[in-house]
């Protein structure tokens, strides 16, 4: 499993569509499986699901994307998960760490920091 979480400004809809559209031309083997949009109080929340898969391992591995935006205030939280092998150990060939850092480079883009 890899995890990160970036903070930035902007609209959240439209951050949102640049990471789907963004995603989709980071490979030919990235698919959005499916997304989920939430109004709590004054704030939206976006959870997008997108899966991977990686030739060289054989393997899939899922990415979990929830933007947080309030205002112009937006949190981007990504979580990488499955791009292992074995059943007792799960072998990991790194493609979590891979399929996280393709939003932090996205984000980058639009000036986006890492958060602690």
């Amino acid at each position: 499993m890899a995890k990160l979480s970036m903070q930035g400004k902007g609209n959240g809809e439209e951050i949102v569509n640049f990471i789907i559209e963004e995603m989709g031309r980071s490979g030919m083997t990235v698919e959005l499986i499916d997304s989920v949009t939430r109004q709590i109080g004054n704030a939206m929340v976006y959870i997008m699901v997108f899966e991977k898969y990686y030739m060289r391992s054989s393997n899939r591995a899922s990415l979990t994307v929830v933007v947080t935006a309030e205002n112009d205030a937006i949190i981007v939280d990504a979580i990488g998960a499955g791009g292992g092998q074995g059943v007792v150990f799960k072998w990991s060939w790194g493609a979590e760490e891979s399929f996280v850092s393709s939003i932090e480079n996205i984000l980058a883009g639009k000036n986006f920091i890492l958060m602690e």
